[in-house]
This record gives C-alpha cells, structure tokens and sequence, in this order.
C-alpha cells in the first residue's frame, strides 16, 4: 500500500506542474493583458505602464511563471483586482456555506440514489419500474431554474415554510433553517439522473452469473441485491460520486445567487464577470489538486469495497 502511495503522489507532480503551465498560459496569453482592465477606458500609457509593474506582468514569462508556482506554493494569490480583497480570504469565507448546502446534498443524493435504485432492482421491467423511469425523464426534462421559481414562491413564499432569502452567522442556523430548501431543491433535481445512472450500475451485476449462482445456492433475493450486487456495483457508484466531489469548491451558483447565499459559486460568477483573474486562478488550481486527490482516495475505496482489486 506505501509504495502505491508513494508512486501516486509521485506522480501527482508532473500532472500539476502541467495544470499550472495551462492556467499560466491561458491566463497570461490567452486572457489578454488584464492592465488594460484594471487601467479603465480613460488611463492613459504611464497609469497602464505603472499597473503591469505592480502584477509584475513587465517581468519576462519565466519570472512570471516563478511567481505563480510560488503563489501556488504558498497558498497566497495576492488580492482580488476587483474588490482588493485577499483571494485567500475569499475562499476561506465563502467556501463554508457552499459546502453547507453541498455536503448534504451530495450526501442524500447518494444514499437516496443507491437505496432507490436497488429498490427499483427487486421490481425490474414491471410496471412500477417503467414509471419511475418515465418520472425520473420527466423531471431531468424540467429545468432547475423552475425548480426554484416553484418551491421558492410555494414552499417559502406563499406556505411560509422556510426563509425565502437569507443566510445567517451559526452553522446550525445555516444548516437547519436557511440551507433546507436549496438542499431539497438541488436533491430534487439531481435524484432523477442520478437513479437512472445507479439503476444501470445495479442491473448490470444483476445479470451477472454469479447471481445466477446465488440463487441457485438458495439465498433471499434481498440479500442477494443488498449484499453481493450492491458490493460489485459500489465501484462504479463510487468512481461517479468521487469525480464529483471536486465540483464542490465551485459551489451551486444558481442556488447561492436565488436564496442570497455567500457562497463560492456566487464568488466564481462575480470574478468571472470582472475578468478578476487571481479569483479564478486560485479556484482552477484548487480544483486540480482536489480532483487528483480525489481520484487517490477514489482507488483506495476500490480496494476496500472489493478485496479483489489489487493496488500496483
């Protein structure tokens, strides 16, 4: 197990020095020069000459690039260009309620996934199996933007059930009153593909042979489902939900900005408008280490959930 860890870690560094070479280059050349930005439309060559000195931007490409790998290296991206604000302080403070209103969601998508459709499992090709899925079609077709017209007029407006808007200073006051509705929106919305995708995953191992055997040997159908094809199907159930976790730090835009939530998803929108560049780099590179990390921690559940799969 070490030396596999060692070899992956290992390898993690050329795969991150290539993502900061990208968003270096992307940045840098691609995006244009951002002092024209920060100068306004009346600056005139000195204030511009004056802005690329400051970011450091009059410095040749490789003592640019230095300066990113060293920013990345220290957490430090400098301050936002539009508000002056730390970057570092920008995400520390907004990534906690996106991750109040994602945590959970993530949470019950998955369990609520899994359980549905080992359920849907027990009656495949009947009746109740086919309208599900046409439920399921059905409310993939309707776009979340109605999702949160309707539950926010209805459930919060016009029943009074939860706060319209709003997001407080206790974690237990965001959780229990401000953030339950946008969770049962979100799950809402992302239960339907995510039972169709984990339906598909569970029938897969159920027409495997040694279901077949299972059944010969005598076993409950319900401990064949809940024991033997839930274990096989927990591997690809488990490489969709952890290719999913990165896209926590961009956090549920449409959500955040609805229900007046300070959130990172809101923040990323913003610096994207403003063409405020330290923002998103910082979030891009963030993203790149969650996601290898992420895939690490992906390929040690493998091996727990199944002894078979050997780590080399």
């Amino acid at each position: 197990m070490l030396p596999y860890l060692l070899r992956r870690l290992w390898q993690m560094l050329p795969t991150m020095a290539g993502v900061v070479v990208l968003v270096f280059v992307l940045f840098n050349w691609v995006g244009g020069d951002p002092s024209y930005l920060l100068a306004g439309k009346m600056a005139d060559a000195r204030a511009i000459a004056n802005i690329r000195a400051q970011l450091g931007l009059d410095q040749p490409w490789f003592v640019q690039l230095a300066i990113f790998a060293r920013q990345i290296l220290t957490f430090d991206f400098g301050n936002a260009w539009s508000t002056g604000e730390p970057v570092a302080h920008i995400i520390a403070s907004r990534l906690g309620p996106s991750l109040t209103v994602l945590v959970p969601l993530t949470v019950l998508e998955t369990v609520l996934g899994i359980a549905l459709a080992l359920a849907i499992a027990f009656v495949r090709g009947s009746l109740t199996d086919r309208l599900v899925m046409v439920a399921c079609t059905a409310g993939m077709s309707v776009s979340i933007l109605v999702y949160i017209i309707v539950f926010q007029y209805g459930l919060a407006y016009k029943l009074g059930l939860f706060p319209v808007q709003g997001w407080g200073e206790r974690f237990s006051e965001n959780l229990l009153r401000y953030a339950t509705l946008p969770i049962l929106i979100g799950l809402a919305v992302s239960v339907a593909p995510t039972l169709r995708l984990f339906r598909s995953f569970v029938l897969d191992e159920v027409a495997q042979d040694y279901v077949r055997t299972a059944r010969a040997k005598g076993l409950s159908e319900r401990r064949i489902v809940w024991v033997h094809v839930l274990r096989n199907a927990a591997i690809p159930i488990i490489t969709y939900v952890m290719a999913n976790l990165p896209a926590l730090l961009i956090g549920a835009f449409l959500l955040e900005r609805f229900f007046g939530i300070p959130g990172i998803g809101r923040e990323v929108i913003l610096a994207v408008e403003r063409s405020d560049f330290p923002v998103i780099k910082a979030v891009t590179v963030y993203v790149a280490m969650a996601t290898m990390v992420f895939n690490l921690l992906a390929d040690l559940l493998y091996q727990a959930v199944d002894p078979r799969v050997q780590l080399k």
